[in-house]
């Protein structure tokens, strides 16, 4: 397997949890696991699998899992001595003494490649995209491991970095895989890969973590929180965003907001420029993404809140009781939807070019106050 220096950032590390590679365990999502493990049992193991599902929710893992998995059990080719077949495996759990898993753990099996975005020399950086030149070494790995014998694994974390010729490379394989080799995709938005990359894949798609789930991955993954159900109603059941909302204080971030747009239509400008001041901080681009995203986290709970009602649990306290007054109907969710799209768009094209942090957040409550008041007048 290839791998950077260890002392390199990782692209497919969740900062404050494991890398995926060392996670023993995968939670809420045995319906997956299951899935997979049926294909392998009845001989229909797939060349190539999709894992699919929203951000954090360990489809990552789950391809390691897989990995590990693949390269300590051969597949049966003719029973047992006396024509038994050995029986079929009932998870895809593998001992951490095993020597693959060892071999794993240092970045040191050779029948394994990570294919991930790679480190940029030049501008001292993580490059953007996953490029040909990484594809065409993965095209190299398969051709000289090939005489190791044995079965070859192939992790892309995530497929959506591909740029448009490493997709085009990787598709040749998929389309022609060298024998005894599965290639394990992992993608947060498949919708936007290439259709014919997604036709040649089988696809494992894991869902969002219960609030339990939540609780239990993040004990595993280290992370302890003081309100974890809270945490979970904000992360959507991500627990890689549960982490990062944690290490980042996301949860006292959005009882913030909740405070300040419960001075909707009136609001309290004085805290409004407090907030955009703190989060605009020269260098600090975690904090302005982290409130960007837990705005538009708002805006969304707000509009739901006026087709479903308030949310349960809240994710801060008060919460319920504002979206009640600002949210009270459909039409008034509908407003709301259409300002998070709006604001959505203006976000990404403010960060895009560069806008000053400052004015663009203070841009964005003004346009939330400006449409409570309009509500307000109906």
């Amino acid at each position: 397997m290839t791998m950077t220096d260890e002392s390199l950032p990782e692209p497919d590390r969740i900062e404050g949890a494991p890398h995926p590679r060392d996670a023993t365990q995968l939670v809420g999502q045995s319906a997956a696991e299951a899935a997979f493990i049926d294909a392998y049992t009845n001989g229909r193991l797939h060349h190539g699998w999709l894992l699919t599902g929203p951000r954090g929710v360990g489809k990552a893992t789950l391809a390691w899992r897989i990995a590990r998995f693949l390269l300590t059990h051969e597949p049966d080719t003719g029973g047992g001595l006396f024509g038994d077949a050995p029986p079929a495996p009932q998870s895809l759990d593998v001992s951490p003494d095993h020597p693959v898993a060892r071999r794993m753990h240092s970045g040191a099996e050779p029948r394994l490649f990570l294919l991930r975005r790679a480190w940029d020399d030049e501008k001292k950086r993580l490059k953007t995209v996953i490029t040909v030149d990484e594809v065409r070494r993965l095209k190299s790995f398969f051709q000289l491991s090939a005489a190791d014998g044995g079965h070859r694994v192939a992790i892309v974390d995530a497929a959506d970095e591909l740029n448009t010729p490493a997709a085009n490379a990787l598709l040749k394989l998929l389309e022609e895989p060298p024998p005894g080799v599965t290639l394990l995709l992992v993608s947060h938005q498949p919708s936007g890969l290439l259709p014919t990359i997604r036709s040649r894949c089988r696809e494992l798609r894991l869902t969002t973590l219960s609030p339990a789930d939540l609780t239990t991955a993040l004990e595993n993954a280290g992370v302890e929180v003081e309100n974890p159900t809270a945490l979970a109603a904000l992360s959507g059941g991500s627990a890689g965003e549960a982490i990062r909302l944690a290490n980042l204080d996301g949860l006292q971030t959005y009882a913030n907001l909740v405070s300040l747009f419960g001075t909707l239509p009136r609001l309290d400008r004085p805290s409004a420029l407090k907030l955009a001041d703190s989060a605009a901080q020269r260098g600090n681009d975690t904090r302005l993404d982290l409130v960007l995203t837990l705005m538009d986290t708002f805006l969304s709970r707000l509009a739901r809140s006026g087709i479903m009602g308030p949310p349960s649990p809240e994710a801060a306290t008060g919460e319920s009781a504002l979206f009640t007054r600002l949210s009270p109907h459909a039409n008034a969710a509908r407003n709301w939807a259409d300002a998070q799209a709006t604001l959505g768009a203006r976000a990404r094209r403010g960060r895009a070019v560069n806008l000053d942090p400052a004015a663009l957040l203070i841009d964005m409550i003004l346009k939330i106050d400006q449409t409570a008041g309009q509500l307000a007048l109906r």
